[in-house]
């Protein structure tokens, strides 16, 4: 390029990024009260001398942040519901003359007032979508703002308090303090369907295209559609992603995009780009241990990478719009995706709360439209279920709320679908539909689910198959028993149960030619006020990892079933002492992707395997082996990797529980063990440990993980927790019903 044409690209250039609107996020300098207070007056009502009751216990946070970080996996309380204050002093500096001044608040729940000083500047309901306040009308310099956050239960709102799921509080995504010029746009719309870009609805902007490699492919305007020529695909292999910058006046917007097809055939497959694409989907919840729905962009970019990692293609992401960073890792990982709006069970409200419903939508579509991840609008979930209201469920309520937001997602974006799952008599009102399929859980034996399975995907032209799999409890396992009518009372919560159950789903799906996909639920465990009785209190725990991201034995089936990267995995890893009879024939099971296996045990070859899909358990790599009394190891061998896992073998029977035996292993993980009056191990107690420390020291608690939780079910007669921030001496009980407390002191 020749000087000239250097600095006409520059004038064209500079000037959209100098006035780009300015964004300060507002991550520290927060401090927070979780209670009520009679008002906004009383938040900055200065302390008086001598009246200590009238200092409220004002702590120091920093976004984001939730209320509920702990709470919500206390074995003790009920998660808190209700109102809690922020506030912080606010530096307004706008360098726009005559330009306004905005609060971006990226999601908090669920109910939100905002004040600058007593003034009230904006409210909003609604948890999980994007949504902005003017206060250009505040004025410069040190401004006093304070945020009413409230999760109280209301019956008139989504999602419903019978979700799955903790309605969480607090400013649990970011809030950005956002300076704009005098003319601006809170966003452009940015559609595209085959090789044609359309941008800006009723605005006139300037706009640049700019390639996956950085070449400019269009310069001009939007006073006409945008047509690419031979564009490169988004493939979920190879996620190709295009750059709009836009700009209208002083401001401008920068949005990627991609250029994809999609189809549902009528009976199935699904179509990417005009090939079929097996959709290999999972669920993902907004939590994690420890901070709750306050995810970091960290935390977030190691959910998608674990989740990429495992060999997903494809996301629903439960049950309501998620944060942007969500998104765009799904744009650049490559995840196919489902979002949908909370309005999960409940049955219909009243006029206000089906306004919330086509707002949230309206919102969702208007946000995450320009992602080329995004296939299908959700609408709705379980909205079959027994509602709120004191009345039988309104089917017709039902059926008339969901038609409306389907006509509404097409007029809001005529290009991708609208699905719902688990509402039959709304099955003919969406594109695609799931009904319940819960093979070997819910319902029947897993090995019925190709029968289940087929019966769906004939019985509704349009058919996604979202939401199945089994509860674990990590560290929980079994030698027998793994082909039992199902039920999540019958079923043992065992990993040894789950992954026979993943096995056979994973199998049976990759020999079904027309399966569009499937979303298995879910990724990780989440917090749910619905489940006390949990061998983790208050946790679902159908998750193939922990709440705090640790891969259950279960994540290494769906990577040998899917991931590209080789990888091999002895069932086991967490499983420290199998059991049966001397000489007795055991079943070792490995999950690999690579195409032979061989297997040694105790140093002696068991022989080499095939990896054949038909194969059933593990793809052939199964061996029955006999182990010694004690110590084993076993080592598996492909062409490229090598795992290798070590484990006590107890013979003989075990007599009825007597005893706790606490030790500390790795210096912070301590151990309770259920043993009888021998001191043999009593490997079925599922006996309820409760852990409390004395001195010097913490327990990681509240964590709702198999190491961060003071009451556990045992697994295998085992329970451990973790210490921490140990700085002098302490001595920890570990303590179940019908048996004497253990006392482990520590110097």
């Amino acid at each position: 390029m020749d000087k000239r044409g250097f600095f006409l690209l520059l004038c064209w250039v500079w000037p959209l990024l100098a006035a780009a609107q300015i964004r300060v996020p507002l991550s520290g300098g927060w401090q927070f009260v979780r209670t009520d207070m009679a008002g906004p007056w009383e938040v900055f009502r200065p302390v008086k001398p001598g009246k200590p009751e009238s200092v409220p216990l004002w702590n120091d946070v920093v976004l984001p942040h939730c209320y509920n970080a702990e709470d919500g996996a206390d074995p003790s309380v009920n998660y808190y519901q209700g109102a809690a204050w922020y506030r912080t002093s606010l530096q307004v500096d706008n360098p726009y003359h005559g330009g306004h001044t905005l609060l971006e608040f990226e999601g908090a729940g669920q109910k939100t007032e905002v004040y600058v000083d007593t003034d009230l500047v904006g409210t909003h309901v609604g948890g999980y979508d994007r949504w902005w306040v003017d206060i250009t009308h505040c004025g410069q310099g040190l401004l006093p703002l304070a945020v009413r956050c409230d999760n109280s239960r209301d019956v008139q709102m989504i999602p419903s308090d019978m979700s799955d799921f903790c309605l969480y509080g607090g400013l649990y995504r970011m809030v950005s303090l956002v300076y704009m010029p005098h003319d601006y746009l809170i966003d452009v719309p940015l559609d595209v369907y085959g090789d044609t870009v359309r941008i800006g609805g009723n605005k006139r902007v300037r706009v640049e295209i700019c390639a996956p490699d950085g070449k400019t492919v269009f310069k001009g305007d939007n006073s006409r559609p945008i047509v690419v020529r031979k564009p490169l695909r988004w493939e979920v292999d190879h996620p190709n992603l295009y750059t709009a910058v836009i700009a209208y006046g002083e401001q401008t917007i920068t949005k990627k995009f991609g250029f994809r097809s999609f189809e549902f055939k009528e009976h199935g497959p699904f179509l990417l780009n005009g090939r079929r694409l097996l959709l290999k989907g999972t669920h993902r919840h907004e939590d994690h241990a420890g901070v709750a729905a306050a995810m970091t962009d960290s935390l977030i970019r190691q959910d998608m990478l674990q989740i990429k990692e495992m060999g997903a293609n494809f996301i629903r992401l439960g049950h309501y719009q998620q944060s942007e960073r969500v998104l765009d890792l799904c744009d650049s990982l490559g995840i196919l995706v489902w979002e949908e709006i909370p309005w999960c069970r409940g049955g219909v409200g009243d006029a206000g709360y089906q306004e919330q419903a086509h707002r949230m939508l309206a919102n969702m579509i208007q946000q995450h439209r320009h992602h080329p991840s995004v296939i299908l609008w959700g609408l709705g979930n379980e909205n079959d279920w027994p509602g709120d209201f004191d009345t039988v469920l309104d089917s017709a309520a039902v059926r008339s709320l969901m038609a409306s937001l389907h006509a509404a997602a097409h007029r809001l974006d005529p290009y991708r679908k609208t699905v719902i799952r688990r509402c039959d008599f709304c099955a003919d009102i969406t594109d695609v539909y799931s009904p319940s399929i819960w093979a070997g859980w819910y319902s029947r034996r897993f090995r019925d689910y190709r029968e289940m399975e087929e019966s769906a995907m004939e019985r509704f032209p349009f058919f996604l198959h979202a939401e199945w799999g089994a509860d674990s409890h990590a560290g929980r396992h079994a030698e027998t028993g793994f082909d039992i009518e199902a039920g999540d009372r019958n079923g043992d919560w065992s990993e040894s149960y789950a992954v026979r159950l993943f096995d056979w789903h994973l199998k049976e799906q990759a020999l079904m030619p027309n399966l569009t996909g499937s979303a298995f639920w879910t990724f990780k465990d989440f917090c749910t006020p619905l489940r006390p009785d949990n061998p983790i209190p208050y946790v679902n725990q159908k998750g193939v990892c922990q709440r705090d991201g640790t891969p259950k034995e279960s994540y290494y089936v769906f990577q040998s079933y899917w991931a590209q990267k080789p990888m091999l995995h002895i069932y086991g890893h967490s499983w420290p002492v199998r059991w049966g009879d001397e000489g007795e024939e055991k079943e070792v099971l490995v999950y690999s992707n690579e195409p032979e296996v061989e297997l040694f045990v105790n140093g002696q070859s068991a022989g080499k395997r095939k990896r054949d899909c038909r194969d059933y358990p593990a793809q052939g790599f199964h061996w029955k082996v006999v182990f010694r009394p004690g110590h084993n190891t076993v080592v598996a061998r492909s062409r490229h990797l090598t795992d290798e896992i070590a484990f006590e073998y107890q013979t003989g029977h075990w007599g009825k529980p007597a005893a706790i035996q606490l030790t500390l292993k790795d210096d912070s993980l301590v151990e309770a063990v259920i043993v009888d009056s021998q001191g043999r191990r009593c490997l079925d107690s599922r006996d309820w440990m409760v852990f409390s420390i004395a001195g010097d020291a913490q327990l990681l608690r509240n964590q709702g993980t198999a190491t961060g939780s003071t009451r556990i079910q045992a697994a295998n007669g085992r329970a451990a927790i973790r210490l921490l921030q140990k700085k002098g001496p302490c001595a920890v009980a570990a303590k179940t019903v019908g048996l004497p407390a253990a006392l482990l002191s520590l110097p």
